[in-house]
């Protein structure tokens, strides 16, 4: 095996240009450069690392009406219109009514702005793409339609951010859309708030809830070979820092277990995976939960989040933050330390190696605190400097909700336990920091990132329907 992060499926963004046609025999001009312009944007879009579906230029409602037909047929992840000048809005209103696709409208003039003494009428047309925006969102609110749009001109990097924003937000609803979301095990006795019914997720956010036995994954650990097991563990010497503590029967149970995940994922072709499974006295399944760890941590750094204590709800706001290139690392509270004004959070198990501060270390452990088990754990502390907490949390209907907050890591003492640990200044009281955070209805644990992803996790929420609540 190769440490590689595994390839999602590309993010499919529908692209429609159009003016308005009545404008073409007026200014023969005009109509060449919204083409070149619209080109320009099928470019800087394909640069995003996202298939692009270019229909091409309309000019009136029939072929508005067309084009929205091929891009029904494609299943487009997001569909840009872009205005490059007034047009009508019965030409993208088949478009936003037939896709089945979130649309955004962006207004990219030529330039920052009108050469005022020598332009003339044929001229301004070209940057009047503003002109029919609030006819859009006008007729967009009466269809029914959610409305989005970024404004700007055509080099200006402000509005490329935030146009990239929506494309990034685009793939993570493709990844709950196409996902396959792995559950094996059963639910931690006691933890109510972690419990989701699979349905709700399938109805609220897409794809599909494989539900999995610990035999699944034993009769494959019983199948990896003793070759099998020493590459893994070769690779594992690569990825980590091995601690004195780790017992050599430990180490090869993990690497055993962990070639034996990365077949199941495979095989169920999972997006995702949470688990637990008691087990008693140290039979055979007990063993094969308390393995877990090494390979899912493997296999969360290559973009397949997989969590311990059932927790569907986490590993999904984790599959939020990674396909944001953020990370995302399962965790909870951990302590509050006044003294320094931090919160301490992070989680024994599981955990993102892609924003390790340094090389992760693999720990010994004879107890897992709280759960039978024991083994081999993953330490590490996360990258020092801003960082975002995304939780799904879910409310007394079933409504899930998207909770975030941006904070940044600091460096400071941690614990030396196998666990992830972060020491995270959300530039306020840690104890009215955690007492809001609480009360916002997300559960036991949640992901953090790397970077500050509000903004983007706004964009993501309007895409999914969900609510962001931010603290």
């Amino acid at each position: 095996m190769t440490f590689d992060r595994i390839t999602p499926r590309r993010t499919r963004v529908g692209l429609v240009a159009g003016g308005l046609g009545a404008y073409w025999p007026q200014f023969p001009e005009l109509l060449p450069q919204l083409r070149a312009s619209a080109t320009r944007v099928a470019e800087r879009l394909s640069a995003m690392d996202c298939e692009v579906v270019d229909t091409g230029f309309v000019s009136d409602e029939r072929e508005g009406a067309a084009a929205a037909e091929k891009l029904r047929v494609a299943d487009c992840d997001l569909i840009i219109g872009f205005l490059t000048t007034y047009l009508t809005s019965s030409m993208l209103a088949p478009i936003a009514q037939r896709s089945g696709s979130p649309v955004l409208l962006i207004n990219l003039q030529p330039t920052e702005a009108m050469d005022h003494a020598t332009f003339d009428t044929g001229a301004w047309l070209a940057y009047c793409g503003a002109c029919p925006l609030p006819d859009m969102a006008n007729t967009f609110r009466r269809l029914g339609v959610d409305f989005r749009s970024v404004s700007g001109y055509l080099e200006d990097e402000r509005a490329w951010v935030r146009i990239g924003r929506w494309i990034k937000a685009a793939g993570v609803r493709a990844a709950f859309r196409h996902g396959r979301h792995g559950l094996l095990g059963h639910l931690y006795p006691g933890m109510m708030d972690v419990s989701t019914d699979p349905t709700l997720v399938s109805a609220q956010l897409g794809g599909q809830v494989e539900i999995l036995e610990i035999d699944d994954l034993r009769v494959r650990v019983e199948k990896v070979t003793d070759a099998e097991t020493k590459d893994r563990m070769t690779l594992a010497r690569e990825v980590f820092t091995v601690d004195s503590s780790v017992a050599d029967e430990d180490f090869a149970w993990g690497a055993k277990v962990s070639v034996a995940l990365d077949r199941l994922v495979a095989d169920f072709a999972l997006d995702s995976l949470a688990y637990y499974h008691r087990g008693l006295d140290g039979e055979t399944h007990e063993r094969v939960g308390a393995g877990f760890i090494l390979g899912a941590s493997l296999l969360t750094a290559r973009g397949i989040p997989t969590v311990g204590e059932y927790e569907l709800r986490a590993s999904l706001a984790m599959l939020v933050l990674d396909r944001l290139g953020a990370g995302g690392s399962f965790t909870e509270l951990q302590a509050l330390n006044f003294r320094d004004n931090v919160v301490e959070m992070g989680h024994d198990g599981p955990a993102h190696l892609a924003i390790s501060a340094r090389k992760p270390l693999l720990r010994g452990l004879g107890v897992y605190h709280g759960k039978r088990g024991w083994g081999v754990s993953v330490e590490f502390d996360v990258q020092h400097g801003p960082v975002t907490l995304c939780g799904l949390g879910q409310l007394r209907d079933g409504t899930f909700i998207l909770v975030a907050s941006e904070g940044e890591v600091v460096p400071g003492p941690l614990l030396q336990i196998g666990n992830t640990t972060s020491r995270v200044d959300f530039g306020r009281d840690p104890g009215e920091w955690t007492d809001e955070w609480s009360a916002t209805g997300v559960d036991h644990h949640w992901a953090l990132g790397t970077g500050h992803r509000v903004a983007e996790l706004t964009a993501v929420a309007d895409l999914l329907g969900l609510e962001l609540v931010k603290v």
